[in-house]
């Protein structure tokens, strides 16, 4: 493996993605030289970063995960992987470019990046039914993992967390929002009591949509349609199926909009609650499908669960707000990212003091904190027990509306109580000869 340094870490609401465009590089090119070329020495010297191979080439992969990597001076990437040549080559030569070299190599099997013993840290920024079991080959074979969320169903988040406690493996659930300071704020604000007892939580949560179905076509030529579906059922190519993210919209690769999204939200929701590795201990919800659509999962819902000491959370789907409501007041945001607003102005403008909750966070974001903790052995801000429980929120709540009922569960032994329809739900079984193990 690459040697790993042990030293200390020193309008209108725009889309999700359109805000991280803005905060993350703004206009600048991918290939932008960002970081120190393959000629220097001392601490610059290739030997003294962490290597990193990043597997999922798509628009976020490269738009988001690749550019912040490559902003950064510790780290360097020296493998790209996907299963669409075009994609493939493109990041590889934005690599290349960037670094002033020819040294990035490239990959269709993401087994390929995993063998290689130079290679770190991985990036995963596949679609979701990929997510655990690219982590887990990864950790196996030694790997640092960050990887984008969510999981695919309860019991891989279970494994997941088993995986990185047997390893001692660094695993970043890949989300900025604890970076973000209305996030930090918010929690910080909740934790310490400043609105008194919680009752309830409005969650808004952007809905899905209600693409048309589509028929089979030829698979095109550069695309590794077997390996994209890998666990998933086999499945003839459709034209849209892996683009744009349409594939979010189709039950067997990921849980929709509801599942995106709420791994945003709800886990500001139970880092303010302090119940980050807990969970409710009742849920209930219902929500509209595209009728006979491969695009099956839920476009319009509204869930709600209920903890053990009574704080109610409730989500609906339309917008991306927040709001804690408490017996002395309530904090939140009208949208995703947007500034803190409250029933008492000096509940925004707060700032913890000695003797107070602080939170930790990373204000250079999951890619540097996830670095940092590669380094020091720390657990990261979102680390795997903590975005497995933040699924499994979704998770519950996808099953709960598939089956139409309220459904208890029992947050100790992770499995709903007394029903053997919905913890038959908690897996799915994956396409051989794709198997994952605790």
């Amino acid at each position: 493996m690459g040697r790993k340094v042990a030293t200390c870490r020193t309008r209108t609401q725009p889309s999700r993605r359109e805000f991280l465009g803005c905060t993350a590089l703004g206009a600048a090119a991918l290939a932008t030289p960002t970081i120190a070329t393959r000629g220097l020495l001392g601490k610059d010297a290739p030997s003294e970063k962490i290597t990193v191979g990043c597997i999922g080439m798509g628009g976020h992969g490269v738009n988001r995960n690749l550019r912040m990597l490559l902003r950064q001076s510790d780290a360097r990437v020296i493998s790209v992987c996907d299963v669409f040549d075009g994609r493939r080559d493109a990041a590889r030569a934005g690599v290349d470019k960037a670094y002033d070299s020819r040294g990035c190599s490239s990959h269709t099997d993401f087994r390929k990046i995993i063998d290689q013993p130079d290679v770190d840290a991985l990036m995963i920024s596949t679609p979701d039914h990929w997510h655990v079991l690219m982590s887990v080959l990864g950790m196996r074979a030694g790997k640092d993992v960050i990887c984008e969320k969510p999981t695919l169903t309860i019991r891989e988040g279970q494994i997941l967390t088993s995986i990185v406690k047997k390893r001692k493996a660094v695993f970043q659930t890949s989300t900025e929002d604890r970076s973000l300071p209305c996030y930090h704020h918010m929690a910080g604000v909740v934790r310490n009591g400043l609105i008194g007892k919680v009752r309830r939580v409005e969650v808004e949560l952007p809905a899905g949509q209600n693409f048309p179905n589509e028929q089979a076509v030829k698979v095109p030529a550069g695309l590794d349609w077997d390996l994209w579906l890998g666990p998933a059922p086999l499945a003839p190519y459709t034209k849209s199926r892996t683009e744009r993210q349409h594939w979010r919209h189709v039950w067997d690769y990921s849980g929709g909009k509801f599942s995106d999204w709420g791994m945003h939200q709800l886990d500001t929701v139970q880092w303010a609650l302090d119940k980050e590795r807990t969970g409710p201990v009742e849920v209930e919800g219902s929500g509209t499908v595209n009728p006979g659509s491969m695009y099956n999962t839920f476009v319009t819902y509204e869930v709600r669960w209920r903890y053990a000491d009574g704080v109610e959370v409730h989500v609906k789907s339309g917008g991306t707000s927040l709001r804690f409501i408490g017996e002395k007041g309530w904090i939140g945001n009208p949208r995703f990212a947007a500034r803190c607003t409250a029933s008492d102005a000096k509940l925004v403008e707060w700032k913890p003091e000695a003797g107070d909750v602080h939170l930790y966070t990373n204000p250079a974001g999951e890619h540097r904190d996830f670095l940092d903790c590669v380094k020091t052995r720390k657990e990261p801000y979102f680390p795997a027990e903590i975005g497995h429980r933040c699924a499994s929120l979704v998770h519950m709540g996808n099953i709960a509306m598939r089956l139409g009922r309220k459904l208890r569960w029992d947050p100790a032994k992770e499995e709903f109580v007394g029903d053997a329809d919905a913890n038959a739900m908690c897996s799915r079984v994956m396409r051989k000869p794709w198997t994952l193990q605790a």
